[in-house]
């Protein structure tokens, strides 16, 4: 096994991965919900995850697809490896880094979809103009054809409310991933001394094992 020095991750994986993170904090904690900018924030994001993904089919190797596939069985073994106290270094993202990175990318695509399909969907209608009668403000007498148009509406509220409430769940459970994400990266700079996260700044280098 010879020990190399892992050059910084390219710079495409830097500037996706501190946007998307930069994109997520600023919905989350800056931005109103359901406002302009955290509807252009929240696109920003979709386009820097989807940038990220070509960069894992043709980028780096280190950032392709291929090396760090997502593995429960590697995973499992990994874990072992830290109960004994082995400390191996992989060419990407350890196996337990690997499921991570799904996980994370997996809740941030719910989040997008259920946000988009919020501002996407059609909002329900304005009820009937009231008719004046008599000096007096009546509403007109539903027809059949608006009380179908009335259970359609109240069937989209039930809809918009499901995706509002799969919104807001995926988006704290991307919160909790991305905390346990942080905790991880620094049990693993404690217990390697492998500097993970000055390999994602400018200049930063990291320790790599080659099989």
């Amino acid at each position: 096994m010879q020990i190399a020095q892992q050059q910084r991750w390219d710079p495409l994986v830097r500037l996706t991965h501190w946007g998307v993170a930069a994109g997520v904090l600023a919905n989350g904690v800056l931005t109103e919900e359901g406002s302009g900018a955290h509807q252009w924030v929240g696109y920003g994001v979709a386009a820097l995850l989807a940038l990220r993904w070509i960069w894992g089919l043709v980028g780096s190797p280190e950032a392709r697809f291929s090396a760090f596939r997502p593995s429960l069985g590697r995973a499992a073994a990994h874990v072992r490896a830290i109960g004994r106290g082995e400390k191996t270094t992989h060419r990407s993202h350890n196996p337990l880094g690997a499921l991570m990175v799904y996980a994370l990318w997996a809740t941030l695509t719910v989040v997008i979809g259920s946000g988009v399909a919020m501002t996407t969907l059609p909002n329900a209608s304005t009820p009937p103009t009231a008719a004046l009668s008599n000096g007096q403000l009546q509403a007109p007498a539903a027809s059949e054809d608006d009380e179908v148009r009335q259970a359609g509406e109240d069937g989209e509220g039930e809809g918009d409310e499901v995706i509002e409430e799969v919104h807001e769940v995926a988006a704290n459970l991307l919160f909790i991933l991305a905390g346990l994400h942080l905790l991880g990266v620094a049990f693993e700079m404690r217990r390697s001394g492998r500097g993970i996260l000055t390999a994602m700044l400018p200049g930063g280098r990291a320790p790599r094992c080659e099989k």
